[in-house]
């Protein structure tokens, strides 16, 4: 579900431009202050908004009439609008700096929460989610920030912050949208997010510098620094690079597949169990737990030992069963166990397929290919809620999870097929 960071000096088909460099300190502080904490609060409050609407949403579009197809749109249009709205960000931060952006989209996911809690129509629901996903779509910026304002050398730490809060907030948002939305309704947990959100863009008025100044803009564009842009031909050339063409794919069919899950599976548990939106929080929590401590404690040794290709295969195959059986699920146990497999197979999938794509293109070429990956993501993010949607609706609860697994059926063959082609030249 994390966004990955592009270098500096190259085009991010998604995100912000990453330019180049800016006055900063070894430490990465800027100005005396470091406003990696505030970038860190700034994301984790962003996915804690994302994490504590996933429990909620069906049942509270429910509420209002919701079909699931409809529920599979609602998850649909945060994503459309992270996928449009990240270039459009990146060239205004690229024109008026970094700190005016992030502000922006501090206030203005206060008041898509706000919208959110008072909704009382299916309308404002969407309307919600349509602004949350507008404003919520400069986490790019904020990666750019991170990289303006620390050296090559602090780099990888300064994007593990972000890292870092992207699983916090999906462990600790389902969980707190869940029980407070149990014992004081659904607007309650949307209300909570606003408060953060705006106390926490009162904290960045007065601590968070500009980290792309004015001179180095216009030094920028001066030296023609390229603006990011995005468009399906674009992708189209990336999916027929021959080095990471697949990785992309795969990419694409793996994030698919787990957003489909999202948008279904508090559906899917409360027609199997019962379960409202406090059990659904909890067991979110538990699978973003899974999803930390294999991407936290176990990706590097598992990645030393067994390298990238067989973490692909292995965890694209194991999301078979991961995703197929649990609509099967005999009892609570038993669908613990199975999302327990599905989380530890996106944890070590995620990471691998991108660090593959790294590794299989130039330097000069990285932050393009990124973005490119990210832009796959967030188009998958897409269109896998509104297939979840969809099929649970028209064909039945199973429908979305077996379709799932198919599909990961045939990007394991391409799994099989990156793996052999890595032993061929390796």
């Amino acid at each position: 579900m994390a966004h990955e960071p592009a270098d500096r000096g190259t085009t991010d088909l998604e995100g912000p431009c990453i330019l180049t460099e800016a006055p900063r300190s070894d430490t990465g502080r800027l100005g005396g202050r470091s406003p990696l904490l505030v970038v860190f609060v700034t994301v984790f409050i962003d996915l804690l908004g994302f994490g504590i609407i996933i429990p909620i949403l069906p049942f509270y579009a429910q509420d209002f009439g919701a079909s699931e197809l409809i529920v599979g749109v609602l998850f649909a249009s945060y994503s459309l609008m992270q996928f449009l709205f990240s270039p459009l960000w990146g060239r205004v931060s690229d024109t008026i700096g970094r700190r005016p952006v992030l502000l922006v989209s501090l206030f203005g996911t206060a008041v898509s929460f706000f919208i959110f809690g008072l909704a009382r129509t299916l309308t404002l629901l969407f309307v919600g989610r349509i602004t949350a996903g507008i404003f919520g779509a400069v986490i790019t910026t904020a990666y750019a920030y991170i990289a303006d304002v620390t050296t090559p050398r602090d780099r990888a730490h300064g994007m593990g912050i972000i890292g870092a809060a992207f699983g916090l907030g999906f462990i600790f948002g389902p969980f707190i949208g869940g029980v407070m939305a149990d014992a004081w309704g659904y607007a309650a947990p949307a209300y909570f997010a606003a408060a953060l959100a705006f106390a926490n863009g009162i904290l960045a008025l007065f601590v968070f510098p500009e980290s792309y100044t004015a001179e180095a803009r216009a030094r920028d564009r001066a030296n023609g620094v390229p603006r990011r842009t995005l468009s399906l031909i674009r992708m189209w050339e990336a999916l027929r690079h021959p080095a990471v063409g697949t990785l992309l794919l795969l990419y694409f069919l793996v994030t698919f597949a787990f957003a489909n899950m999202e948008a279904t599976y508090a559906l899917l548990t409360e027609d199997l169990f019962g379960w409202g939106a406090r059990e659904n929080g909890w067991v979110f929590a538990y699978i973003g737990v899974v999803m930390v401590i294999v991407q936290g404690a176990l990706i590097r040794p598992l990645s030393h030992r067994f390298g990238e290709r067989w973490l692909v295969v292995v965890g694209t195959v194991a999301l078979i069963p991961g995703l197929g059986l649990l609509p099967w699920s005999p009892g609570p146990a038993m669908l613990l166990v199975v999302s327990g497999i599905m989380a530890f197979a996106s944890g070590i999938n995620t990471p691998s397929i991108t660090s593959l794509i790294s590794q299989g293109v130039a330097e000069h070429e990285q932050g393009g290919m990124m973005g490119m990956n990210q832009s796959m993501g967030s188009l998958a993010r897409v269109v896998g809620p509104l297939w979840g949607g969809f099929t649970f609706e028209t064909i039945g609860r199973s429908a979305p999870y077996w379709s799932a697994a198919l599909l990961m059926g045939a990007a394991a063959v391409l799994a099989f097929r990156l793996l052999r082609r890595g032993q061929a030249h390796g």
